[in-house]
């Protein structure tokens, strides 16, 4: 694609590349139709003519690829010959991103930009992160404007269409401005990214909308996307087949809707067409409370695809239905004469109806390979659930798709599936990992991403009370990731290892779009790193940070919105440090478990949480080698019968607190 787009101005897909035999490019494009029309010549005119050009005009063609390929290379290992960004950009750039980002803002719709819609998790961890800043400093209208603009969004978000309200989860993206009508493909990406957003949102606002969202995403995937071993798939299909046997699959079959009356009622002929799908009829499964049900959706007899004229331009749903909330639920409550709580028990037991319906049906392709940067994306949002759900009003209820569990059992999903990955996808020997599983190891050694995701996630594990082992093996990864993939000349990561003659260009990625890129999140791990070791090992890594930082100075500086989560990075090295809260006491007990929650239960992106037994040696002698600080304070605050917490800052620490609602109360101070 790069090739395509430096040489032809453009790119897209499908694309289409020659390579000569060793697998150099020679020339490429993107559609070719399969005759020649409009001007255009199809596929087997390019086929004569390469064929043509390789006999008579090898060697040119041989050249102009290697001289492409040539200028790419050097255009895409930006390297910085300064150490470090200057001062004033590593501020800037926040706000610079986050004033972009607000000017793209979509006040009637929410999200950021226009149709196609995209969930872009780094734009609400970005936009939430500078709130957060602002607030610090004073600025609370700001801060507050920024707040609204992201929980807009996630509320449109998940009263939309591309929310799958029946069986839990978001799809790929939405076709219209209103998030209403998406492409149906389900990724694993999304779902982990924007569980932590909507955590994020439940620990500012307390409101158990988000915390129920977060829950419906990771009660998905533990029931359909989650394998024997724990391990956490890749993906769903948008296609499927409409009835058992058809051969032919549509987009969003699985997902669509029809009301009964229309069959009847209207256009006779399409009675025919749908009484295979009769398991489809809202009418036929949800009997008395189907009215309800279709005035809650916005469900009609012929198809609701109208919202706007993106929504469905070819008439490919006509006289289906797309599940969105439009009126406010309250009001709705009102006007069936129920209590609101009852209310949404039947729209609750009405959605479970649905799902045992549709799951009868042929279901979209399972992409059952299990990758191992989104499974890392998978198991950070698991473990932060674990703690910040803690943090739920006693008594909450939910409804399917919720199943609502004790958070814990978050904890045990995002532990197995690390363990998976440490089994199957890691070569202790040579301390490797490779990039994905199915029915064995792929030949793929791990990208950069994999080391990354992983490591960010193994971090979360640890800080949410995971054992040490996993604080210990993100280090050993990190160490690895800097030996195959660091730049240690010009700063930054490189995509791949560089060992496989066959990969031409090693790119230095670094736009954050619908995943983060590599480096994004590098930085971000060499900060946390950082700042829970000392001395030397703590300065390898910030001056890690800073090296990669500088590399992609110019982007931050006039492209802020391409790496929103680069920003971030930017600024948590500018502040003179994390604020770190130790934990100190036995780990079995229920009252660390609430200290944990504590930690963990307000917002702040700038926080660590490092938590530790005297009593245990081993992990005395981990913390002597790599900060001896936590070792020395642990050893000091030691009460057998209680947990103490310290909060430190600039190395120096709160008096110690014992009990949740201090701990609380003191991560919610200002730093002066």
């Amino acid at each position: 694609m790069t090739f395509v787009q430096a040489l032809y101005g453009g790119g897209g897909w499908p694309l289409s590349v020659f390579i000569s035999p060793d697998l150099k490019p020679l020339m490429g494009g993107t559609y070719f139709p399969p005759d020649d029309k409009y001007g255009r010549p199809g596929f087997k005119t390019i086929l004569r003519k390469v064929t043509d050009a390789w006999f008579s005009q090898r060697d040119t063609l041989v050249k102009s690829g290697a001289f492409a390929i040539e200028q790419l290379s050097e255009a895409l290992s930006a390297s910085a010959s300064s150490k470090k960004l200057p001062d004033e950009l590593s501020q800037n750039a926040l706000h610079l991103c986050a004033e972009q980002l607000s000017q793209s803002y979509d006040s009637q719709y929410g999200g950021f930009g226009s149709a196609p819609k995209f969930p872009r998790p780094v734009e609400i961890q970005l936009m939430l992160y500078h709130a957060k800043k602002l607030d610090d400093a004073g600025n609370y209208s700001e801060s507050k404007k920024g707040l609204q603009m992201v929980f807009f969004t996630l509320q449109c978000m998940a009263r939309g269409g591309i929310h799958d309200h029946i069986g839990g989860g978001f799809h790929r993206y939405s076709v219209d401005e209103c998030w209403h009508v998406p492409h149906f493909e389900k990724m694993l990406y999304d779902q982990g990214q924007l569980v932590n957003v909507y955590l994020d949102a439940f620990s500012i606002t307390n409101d158990v909308f988000y915390s129920s969202l977060s829950r419906d995403i990771l009660d998905y995937l533990r029931r359909d996307m989650i394998g024997p071993e724990g391990e956490i798939f890749s993906a769903e299909d948008a296609d499927s087949a409409e009835r058992e046997g058809a051969n032919k699959k549509k987009e969003g079959a699985f997902y669509i809707w029809t009301s009964q009356e229309v069959s009847y009622h209207h256009h006779f002929g399409l009675h025919f067409i749908w009484i295979g799908l009769i398991s489809h009829h809202i009418d036929d499964i949800l009997g008395e409370h189907a009215t309800l049900f279709k005035d809650h959706y916005y469900v009609k007899p012929l198809g609701n695809c109208d919202l706007s004229r993106m929504s469905d331009p070819h008439d490919e749903f006509k006289g289906k239905n797309v599940l969105i909330e439009l009126t406010d639920t309250s009001a709705l409550a009102k006007k069936y004469g129920l209590p609101l709580e009852k209310y949404l028990d039947i729209l609750g037991e009405c959605r479970q109806k649905l799902f045992d319906a549709r799951s009868r049906g042929p279901r979209p392709h399972l992409d059952d390979k299990v990758i191992v940067s989104w499974n890392g994306l998978a198991i950070s949002s698991l473990a932060r659930a674990s703690k910040i759900l803690m943090g739920e009003a006693e008594g909450t209820k939910y409804n399917f798709p919720v199943v609502g569990c004790d958070p814990k059992e978050y904890m045990t999903a995002a532990e197995k599936a690390a363990s998976f990955i440490r089994r199957h996808l890691y070569n202790e020997q040579a301390r490797r990992l490779e990039h994905s599983f199915r029915n064995g190891p792929s030949k793929a050694p791990g990208f950069l991403d994999d080391y990354a995701f992983l490591i960010s996630g193994l971090l979360d594990l640890y800080e949410v009370g995971g054992g040490i082992h996993w604080l210990v093996w993100a280090t050993e990864l990190q160490n690895k990731q800097d030996e195959l993939f660091l730049d240690r000349e010009g700063g930054g990561y490189f995509n791949t290892p560089g060992e496989d003659p066959s990969v031409l260009l090693r790119v230095k990625e670094d736009h954050d779009g619908a995943e983060p890129s590599g480096n994004s999140v590098s930085a971000i791990n060499l900060i946390r790193l950082a700042s829970m070791m000392t001395g030397s090992k703590s300065e390898y890594y910030r001056q890690n940070a800073e090296h990669l930082l500088a590399v992609f100075e110019s982007r931050l500086k006039d492209m802020a919105m391409a790496v929103p989560l680069m920003c971030c990075a930017a600024d948590m090295i500018s502040l003179p440090s994390h604020k770190q809260v130790v934990l100190v006491g036995h780990k079995s007990s229920l009252e660390f478990d609430k200290m944990l929650a504590a930690a963990h239960a307000s917002y702040d992106p700038n926080r660590t949480v490092i938590h530790i037994d005297p009593t245990d040696n081993e992990e005395m002698e981990i913390w002597e080698d790599n900060n001896s600080n936590i070792a020395l304070m642990a050893r000091n605050n030691f009460a057998a019968d209680k947990v103490v917490a310290l909060v430190c800052q600039n190395f120096t620490c709160s008096p110690p607190v014992t009990d949740p609602k201090s701990l609380k109360a003191l991560l919610l101070k200002k730093s002066s």
